[in-house]
């Protein structure tokens, strides 16, 4: 017992140090690319032609994305997305998924 080695002290509270850090990280990084991502797609949108509107909407899934979230962002209701895209499913969206917003 007399002999005790400092690494074996230090050792867990390093590892908690770098857990805090990644949970930090993470945080930061989800709270800047929702903010940027939500300003693009507001001015993407208003700098497009009426008749552009009329077609076709895609959402790209970014890193982050859930359905709430993609709802909110596009004015598109849960339940349309829902109804455009049988095939989804809302725990598994990949990253670069194309979901379709309009018929």
């Amino acid at each position: 017992m007399g002999n005790r080695n400092p690494a074996r002290l230090l050792a867990p509270l390093a590892l908690v140090a770098a857990f805090a850090a990644v949970i930090v990280v993470v945080q930061a990084a989800g709270t800047g690319s929702s903010d940027s991502t939500q300003t693009a797609t507001v001015t993407r949108t208003q700098d497009r032609p009426a008749r552009r509107r009329a077609r076709k909407r895609v959402y790209v899934v970014k890193a982050g994305d859930n359905l709430s979230l993609i709802a909110e962002r596009t004015g598109v209701s849960l339940e349309t997305i829902e109804q455009l895209n049988p095939d989804l499913d809302a725990q598994a969206l990949r990253v670069g998924q194309r979901l379709r917003l309009a018929p």
